[in-house]
């Protein structure tokens, strides 16, 4: 306690003796009384003498009211006086009030070192802060009010180490978040104070407040104090979201996944009338464009900020902030914190700047807000914050924005000028800016002029075309000249300064410009007589970017005038103003400190006019330009020829490689083209062979239900002949008994024929009998008899034949005169049922006609499916016919592919020599000390291409 008695100062400067042993006593109470009672009345006597005596409070009593702490949790009165005496001893609120009113030199830090010191006292025992998370949690107000004030002060004193004992104590950071969720407003809103001091510089308890649900309860409560129009707890909920999203990447995509930017857009909701704005809905708004500028700003890392833009788009955020925009009664302050807002939501943003170029202002009749923006910028007598937040909207409209800068630069061009003039472009607003008599406007639209032309050649060119008319009855001038003739007139500082920083915005990388800037003979003159002359302060900032623009003239030039070829911008350089004073000049831009401060961030932020003299982007061309412009004023004449002839080699070697990347393009299509012709043959192909299958089933299908018809017929017909004896079966019997008939018949006129036959041949034999024994009694030789018997046994076989034959006929007539009966038994047998009933006639042929015309159809289906099937046949054979064609064109692509590789393998051997070649000559270049150049693009790009060929080749 040793450096608090130097504090106290001795003796002399101490309380009175009463007051002291006062305290004294008290302490001595709470460190011995038994009764609770006693300890608590001590304990309330020192609270109310510690804001007068806080330093002996503090000495004496510190220990014994953390021991209360500690043993007496059951009463929640004494405990409350304890946190409210050690956070009067703490505090310095109510101690800085005081000292307020009283003039005595140095009490401010005497106070704050007396409660730094304190502080150190009390948390240098950790249970001291962690005894203190446990009471926070106690419901009784008595307990849990006192200790969020106690540990706010804490906080307050020693941040950093208070921050570092919650964050390791178990569910430290979770204890204080159960503030948020408190029904007594007093501590919800302490605990939000309290929050807003853990949370201040440490990422670690950022992320763990919000996943805690922070900013789910944070939201509810702004909408339920009611958004801008809330008091000050809106405020404060404000500043501690923006303490949990700034420089946190983490919380800000959390933030925007847990779709929270949505829930920003009723914030903006600003009426009709916006008159009478109280002061504390000022500070709301602006705090809440400040927390929409945390999510989109410019540091954040590309794709986060790419993402929340796209979400404010999209939930109708940036149309809010717009509408805020073109607004009337807004207050300047918001107007342009609105402008600066809308400005990073739409930076980078195609979608966003496209949205913000169709936004009309509501006037009639209705303008651009661009236009309306613009005219606010070149007008003197606008607040300059508000001029410096036009032009970094401008600037964030034409980053990245080709689109953009095509549309600003179109309504200079002759062809698109409104001869009428009835309406006010942009393109016009900023000549008039540029030529206009306030050195701010001319330097902000000057500005605004290079941001549309940056990385863009094409404008540039386009740009030289602008013809301006000076006066009435002189000649148009170009606006190049315009711009150097006002150069030339010494017109002030900054004017000269934004006017350079365009011309050299204009003139680099865009030889074609610089080509119209040397054809002005006055214009090589003016700038070396500026260089050459020894000025003030001031003017070596316009001695800097006069070297750098002569600089640009020398590296950009395509030597196309003979009089101002860089040989001899050289020599002139080394005669009138010396190559080390000119390097010299040049470095004045660089080591400018206004340079140094435009070149930290893209925001144009000066403290005043004055030092408005360099833009973001510029700083970037002169960094990348200042080397170069050196080394390119040292080369010699031989130098700049190798130079040159490294150029052209490189160009042709760029031109051959495109050519052969140009062939290998169109190769790789056609062989695409023609692999997706193949594959869609084929997927054809397979849908046809899958039709003819289908087909083909359709067709078993069918003589499948053809069968079973027939099955079913039959089942039918024998039904009914168990009815109608076999009468009715489909017409079948009665055509049967027919034909039977018929084929007795043919049967009996053979067996009457063979009877016929038979009869003849035995009459012959009874007639050859006699004949016979006539002939045996006449003739006696033997010869004759033998003849006669032969004869006779020839008869008697065929007789035996022709018997054989009867009978085998006879029995056949017989087997079919039998069946011949039985078909007529069962005739007579179903003439009687048919005689009887002629319905029941009628039915049956009815019936029977009903199954003719079933064959009939069936036959005539089967038919169609014959005649379907043999085209499908015909088809399959075209199709197989189609896929042997494309076959024979797969072999003939595979032999084209199989010559292509042999083209590109020649091609790499090719381009191999050609890198050894240039590889060769850049060394020469270096060995004569000239600096070559970086191809990693076109390297990169080369090598994008050989992965891409490969990979095909693989596929293929």
């Amino acid at each position: 306690m040793n450096f608090l008695r130097g504090v106290m100062g001795g003796p002399s400067a101490g309380p009175q003796p009463s007051g002291a042993e006062t305290i004294q006593k008290l302490c001595d109470r709470v460190a011995s009384s038994t009764l609770l009672d006693d300890r608590r009345d001590a304990v309330r006597a020192l609270k109310s003498l510690s804001k007068k005596y806080r330093l002996e409070v503090g000495i004496q009593a510190m220990e014994h009211l953390v021991r209360v702490l500690q043993t007496d949790r059951s009463d929640s009165e004494i405990i409350g006086y304890a946190l409210d005496t050690l956070y009067n001893v703490i505090s310095n609120d109510l101690e800085e009030e005081e000292q307020d009113d009283s003039e005595e030199e140095n009490s401010p830090k005497q106070v704050d070192d007396l409660g730094s010191q304190f502080t150190e006292i009390f948390i240098k025992q950790q249970e001291n802060v962690t005894l203190l998370l446990t009471l926070v949690e106690e419901f009784d107000f008595h307990v849990r009010w006192p200790g969020v004030k106690l540990l706010t002060s804490l906080l307050k004193q020693q941040g950093p180490q208070v921050q570092q004992i919650i964050l390791v104590s178990p569910m430290g950071v979770s204890r204080l978040m159960d503030l948020l969720a408190d029904s007594r407003e007093v501590i919800r809103n302490d605990g939000v104070l309290l929050l807003q001091q853990l949370t201040k510089s440490n990422a670690a308890i950022q992320k763990i407040v919000a996943f805690e649900n922070a900013f789910e309860r944070l939201l509810d409560i702004i909408t339920e104090e009611g958004n801008s129009d809330g008091g000050i707890v809106v405020e404060d909920c404000l500043l501690l979201l923006q303490n949990l999203l700034k420089n946190n990447n983490s919380n800000q995509n959390f933030f925007k996944e847990g779709s929270y930017i949505q829930r920003m857009k009723p914030w903006f909701e600003v009426g009709d009338d916006n008159c009478g704005w109280s002061a504390q809905k000022v500070t709301n708004l602006h705090l809440m464009l400040q927390l929409v500028r945390v999510l989109v700003s410019p540091t954040n890392p590309p794709g986060a900020t790419s993402s929340c833009q796209k979400a404010m788009f999209h939930c109708g955020l940036l149309q809010q902030l717009c509408t805020i925009l073109m607004a009337t009664g807004v207050p300047a302050d918001i107007l342009t914190e609105t402008i600066n807002t809308v400005s990073e939501v739409i930076r980078g943003c195609q979608m966003n700047q496209d949205y913000f170029a169709s936004v009309n202002a509501p006037s009639n009749p209705p303008r651009p807000a661009i236009v309306v923006l613009l005219m606010s910028m070149v007008n003197e007598r606008q607040p300059f914050v508000l001029r410096c937040a036009v032009l970094y909207c401008f600037q964030c409209f034409l980053y990245k924005n080709q689109k953009g800068q095509g549309e600003i630069v179109s309504t200079l061009l002759p062809s698109t000028i409104d001869a009428t003039g009835n309406s006010v472009s942009a393109g016009q607003l900023l000549c008039g800016g540029l030529f206009s008599t306030d050195s701010l406007s001319n330097w902000c639209a000057a500005v605004a002029l290079a941001h549309a032309l940056q990385e863009n050649a094409t404008l540039k060119e386009q740009l030289l075309r602008v013809q301006l008319a000076t006066s009435i009855g002189n000649p148009p001038v170009s606006l190049l000249q315009q711009c150097t003739n006002i150069l030339s007139q010494g017109s002030k500082v900054q004017t000269r300064v934004g006017l350079l920083m365009l011309l050299c915005t204009w003139l680099s990388n865009c030889s074609i410009a610089v080509t119209h800037f040397l054809h002005n003979p006055a214009n090589i003159p003016f700038l070396t007589g500026q260089i050459a002359e020894n000025l003030g302060e001031e003017e070596q900032l316009v001695q800097g970017l006069c070297a750098l623009l002569l600089g640009i003239s020398i590296y950009y030039n395509d030597n196309s005038l003979e009089n101002y070829r860089k040989e001899k911008l050289k020599q002139l350089i080394e005669k009138r103003i010396g190559r080390e004073n000119f390097i010299e000049k040049l470095g004045f831009i660089s080591k400018h400190e206004l340079y140094s401060r435009a070149a930290q961030k893209p925001q144009p932020s000066f403290s005043s006019p004055d030092h408005m003299m360099f833009d973001h982007e510029f700083t970037k061309l002169v960094k990348e330009l200042e080397g170069v412009i050196s080394k390119a004023i040292y080369k010699s004449s031989e130098e700049d020829k190798k130079e040159e002839e490294v150029k052209k080699t490189l160009e042709q070697h760029d031109n051959i490689v495109t050519h052969y990347k140009k062939v290998i393009r169109e190769q790789d299509q056609e062989l695409e083209e023609l692999k997706q012709q193949v594959n869609t043959l084929k997927s054809q192909n397979e849908q046809l062979q899958t039709t003819v299958t289908q087909q083909v089933s359709q067709i078993q299908q069918h003589k499948d239900q053809y069968n079973l018809l027939k099955v079913q017929l039959g089942k039918d017909n024998q039904h009914h002949n168990s009815h109608s004896d076999t009468v009715q079966m489909n017409g079948i019997q009665v055509e049967e008994v027919s034909k039977l008939k018929e084929e007795l018949e043919e049967w009996k006129n053979k067996h009457e024929l063979l009877q016929g036959q038979l009869r003849e041949k035995d009459s012959l034999i009874e007639k050859l009998k006699p004949l016979q024994l006539e002939t045996g009694t006449e003739q006696s030789s033997q010869t004759s008899k033998s003849s006669g018997l032969e004869h006779n046994n020839e008869l008697q076989k065929e007789l035996e034949m022709l018997r054989t034959q009867i009978q085998l006929q006879s029995a056949e007539i017989t087997k079919l005169q039998a069946e011949n009966q039985k078909l007529q038994v069962m005739n007579t047998s179903a003439d009687p049922a048919l005689g009887d009933s002629s319905a029941t006639a009628a039915k049956n042929l009815e019936l029977e006609g009903r199954l003719v015309q079933e064959v009939k159809d069936l036959k005539n289906e089967v038919k169609a499916l014959s005649e379907e099937k043999a085209s499908l046949k015909q088809h399959l054979d075209s199709s197989n016919s189609t896929v042997a064609i494309l076959q024979d064109e797969k072999s003939k692509l595979q032999q084209e592919v199989a010559e292509s590789k042999k083209e590109q393998d020649d091609l790499l051997v090719l381009l191999a020599d050609q890198d050894q070649k240039l590889s060769a000559l850049k060394n020469k270049l270096k060995d004569l000390g000239v600096p070559v150049e970086d191809e990693d693009d076109i390297e990169s790009g080369d090598q994008a291409d050989e992965d891409e060929d490969g990979d095909e080749e693989e596929q293929d």
